[in-house]
Formats: C-alpha cells, sequence, structure tokens
C-alpha cells in the first residue's frame, strides 16, 4: 500500500538559490554547473569495443535495444559511429530529454550519437540517479523546454502528440546551474526516493492490471451478447463460419454488402483545405482519430475542411458505420464506430469509409457493437495486409457475414451492453483517476525532495 499523504518535513532553515525556477534551497545545500556536476564520457566506440546496442525510453529508461527489436543487422556497419555509455552513467536523449527521456545505464554497451552520456565527477555511485530523478522532475523539464530548439510538438487532436523534438544543445545543458547536497545526503535521497517510486509504481501497476481485467470483462460481455444472446438455455446452431461458431438457431446470417452499402471519405484534398479552427466555407468532419478512440460519435468535437459551393462530397448521416481502413498496426485495422449525431453536414475523412444501412432487418447500433467483439476484431486483422501501413481491402468488409438476431432481441441486447459497458466504464474511470493520484503524488514528491522543500534525512 502506498500511503496518500506523507508528512512534510522542512529542513531547518533556507537561502535563496538565486535561480528563478529553484527559488530557496536548504542553507547547506550549493549551486553548481552542470558541468562541475558531471563529465561527460564522450568515449567513440572505434576500435569496436560493444555491439550491445542501448536504447532510451521516457517510460523505461536505458534498456537493451535486443530486447525491442531482432532486426540488428542494419547496425553492424555502423557501431563505430557509436558513443560509449558505462555502466551507472547518467544518459540523456538530447532530442527528448524535455519529456523525461533520461536515465542511469545499467550496462555498457553503445549509444546514438545524439545522446549524451556523464559521469560524477565525485566518487558516488548515486549522484547520476540523483540527478536522474532531477532531470525527470517537472520543474527541470519545464526549463529544459525552454532551451529546447527544433521541431514543436504537434497536436494530434486527440491529447497526444505525433513529435517533440526539441534538442537541448551541449553547452546549454553544461551551463545549468543546479542544487547539489552533499554526497552523503545524495545517497539518503536516492535511497528515500527509490523505495517510494518502487512503492508506487507498484500501485499504479496493480490498477492497470484491474483496468486491464474490467476491459477484458467487457470484451467477454459483449461478445457473449452478440454472438450468442442473452437466453443461456437458447438452442444453438452451426453458423457455417468457422470463425463465428455456433448461434442460436433462430438468428440469421447475411454479409455485410446486402445490408446497406458504403461510401468513401473526402477526396481530392491538400493539407492546406484541413483545419482544425472554424473558417468561412469549412465544414465539419470526422478524424480518423475519433473512429479510433471512440465506439460511439455523437459529438460536434469535429474538424474542419473547406468544401466549396456545389463541391461533390459524401455526408455522414445519424446510424452510419465509419472504419479505417489504414492504421499503423494490425491490431487497430477495421475499428469502427457509429454515428449518432443530429449534425446535417458532416464528412468523414479521407483514410476512412462510410457504411448506410438500408436494409432494415439489422440495427446500426446492434451492428455497431457486433463488431466490436473479439470475433470481428480478429477477423480485421487477419484481412489486413502491408508493412509501414496495414490497408484493408473494401471487399473483405462487404462480404463479412453479420449475425442478424430478430430487431426485438437485436435492441435487448444492445440495451444489455449499453448499460453493462457504462457500469465498468464508470469502475475503469475510478481506477484511471486512482493512477493520476499516484502519478501525480509521485511528482509532487520527487520535485520536492530534489529541490530541498521537502526533508527526507
Amino acid at each position: 500500500m502506498v500511503e496518500a499523504k506523507t508528512k512534510i518535513e522542512h529542513y531547518e532553515s533556507y537561502r535563496d538559490s538565486g535561480i528563478e525556477w529553484l527559488g530557496k534551497i536548504p542553507e547547506h545545500w550549493k549551486i553548481e554547473s552542470f558541468k562541475y556536476i558531471l563529465t561527460e564520457r564522450n568515449e567513440k566506440n572505434a576500435p569496436i569495443r560493444t555491439k550491445e546496442i542501448l536504447s532510451l525510453s521516457i517510460d523505461k529508461g536505458v534498456t537493451l535495444y535486443a530486447e525491442k527489436t531482432t532486426n540488428l543487422d542494419r547496425f553492424k556497419d555502423d557501431f563505430s559511429k557509436y558513443k560509449l555509455a558505462h555502466k551507472g552513467d547518467l544518459v540523456f536523449n538530447s532530442m527528448n530529454m524535455i519529456v523525461g527521456a533520461v536515465g542511469v545505464s545499467g550496462y555498457f554497451g553503445c549509444v546514438s550519437p545524439v545522446y549524451y552520456t556523464y559521469y560524477g565527477k565525485l566518487n558516488n555511485s548515486d549522484t547520476s540517479k540523483f540527478y536522474e530523478y532531477l532531470f525527470r522532475s517537472k520543474i527541470v523539464q519545464g526549463v529544459l523546454y525552454s532551451l529546447g530548439k527544433g521541431l514543436m510538438a504537434i497536436d494530434r487532436g486527440d491529447g497526444k502528440y505525433n513529435t517533440l523534438r526539441l534538442k537541448v544543445s551541449r553547452d546549454d545543458l553544461r551551463s545549468m546551474k543546479l542544487p547539489f547536497p552533499n554526497p552523503s545526503e545524495q545517497t539518503q535521497i536516492v535511497q528515500f526516493l527509490n523505495d517510494k517510486t518502487i512503492k508506487i509504481d507498484e500501485a499504479i501497476a496493480i490498477k492497470r492490471q484491474q483496468i486491464t481485467l474490467l476491459k477484458e470483462r467487457k470484451q467477454i460481455i459483449i461478445h457473449k451478447a452478440v454472438t450468442r444472446g442473452l437466453d443461456d438455455s437458447v438452442t444453438l446452431k452451426d453458423s457455417g463460419v468457422e470463425w463465428i461458431g455456433e448461434i442460436p438457431e433462430h438468428w440469421k446470417l447475411k454479409r455485410l454488402k446486402y445490408l446497406g452499402y458504403t461510401f468513401a471519405g473526402i477526396t481530392g484534398k491538400s493539407g492546406e483545405d484541413f483545419s482544425k479552427e472554424q473558417k468561412e466555407g469549412y465544414k465539419s468532419f470526422v478524424p480518423f482519430t475519433s473512429i479510433f478512440n471512440n465506439v460511439i460519435i455523437n459529438t460536434s468535437k469535429h474538424q474542419y475542411v473547406n468544401i466549396r459551393e456545389n463541391e461533390s462530397q459524401n455526408k455522414v448521416s445519424k446510424n452510419d458505420l465509419l472504419f479505417l481502413m489504414s492504421s499503423e498496426t494490425i491490431a487497430d485495422i477495421g475499428k469502427c464506430s457509429i454515428y449518432l449525431g443530429e449534425e446535417n453536414e458532416l464528412y468523414l475523412n479521407s483514410f476512412c469509409k462510410g457504411f448506410r444501412f438500408s436494409n432494415p432487418i439489422i440495427n446500426a447500433v446492434f451492428a455497431n457493437h457486433l463488431l466490436q467483439s473479439y470475433n470481428y476484431r480478429h477477423y480485421f486483422s487477419l484481412k489486413g495486409r502491408g508493412f509501414t501501413r496495414i490497408n484493408i481491402k473494401q471487399e473483405f468488409v462487404l462480404e463479412m457475414p453479420i449475425l442478424i438476431p430478430p430487431l426485438s432481441e437485436q435492441k435487448e441486447i444492445s440495451e444489455y451492453i449499453e448499460t453493462t459497458s457504462q457500469k465498468i466504464e464508470t469502475a475503469i474511470g475510478l481506477k484511471q483517476q486512482e493512477i493520476d493520484r499516484l502519478k501525480e503524488y509521485k511528482s509532487s514528491l520527487i520535485n520536492g525532495v530534489v529541490t530541498g522543500k521537502v526533508r527526507v534525512c
């Protein structure tokens, strides 16, 4: 268990650090330039001393690249261009350190030329770890952001970023003024934070596992409801489709192409025709991220595209299914959503296809739930093709067999799924709030300890 709150203790006396972002520090702490605390290990891997490539990520710190891929052949002629990192070195990714790509290496290996590697000037193995904590803290990340030069963060529109490449130069890094507790205190701080962060991370991992189990439970409920119905005593029959298996004997099965028709997304547009802001002549469209992140789309939080007068483009209507026909991974190909909004003029992203039902024997909401189930997601993954991007042909979507209970049963199943799913989503939301609070506690604790605002020794 992790305590929700830790009793905050302060040092007996403080003084002004002279650094705006740092504020006051304990009276006995020093302020030193980075270059007087850490020494750069600028060792080239020539002649080749190791072929063990190290990688650095925000989440995992320094890891063996071989754990990420088995395709190391492409590096065989480039080992001499890499730099060396020793066990205990503090490694920085110059392109991503502003978001926490900093870590102590547990290995001897070689790193990319865009990485910086440093070791403590004093003979204290915890110096590197202390400054890892400092440079992964939110307060220092803010300082690094102001020093970064290069590409800016690009908002994808779903709360995430496609790129965040602001390089911090070696000179700017070495010139930074940093707090410097004495070596024995650095060790005590590191031991305290190691203990606390391990416990917090373990608590977060447990809650993430609980979320995973809740999501699996939701999928099981959906799968059972849309393939077997709600009556456990119903007589079953062979569907005739191996990957579907048995279904209730009174259900029918038809290929999607007999239930309606597809329509294409926006065509003939360039990048300048799109906008995240409303402009004159621009109309709403559903971006692929909305389909990727939502099973149901019913809000007006869309993006905008320039639609000229008398231009012929397909519009999205209520109860249309919207499919991703192209994706970055096989797991995401064919993801679909249903549009339940009321907008009169709404268009669809060009990487997507819409499907409009015209056959009255199928309820669009039920069909959408059906396509979220295990069997159908697996069907899409089997039909996806490609390397850098995965694509699925329209014919595979149209040839897909669709289960068709009586309309009254479709409605009953849909209502059951929505009620049950809402309860599970509420539970997931509460677990996520607990994770967010733990992350905030961890971040606040690290910030306070490494800047001397919280005393731990």
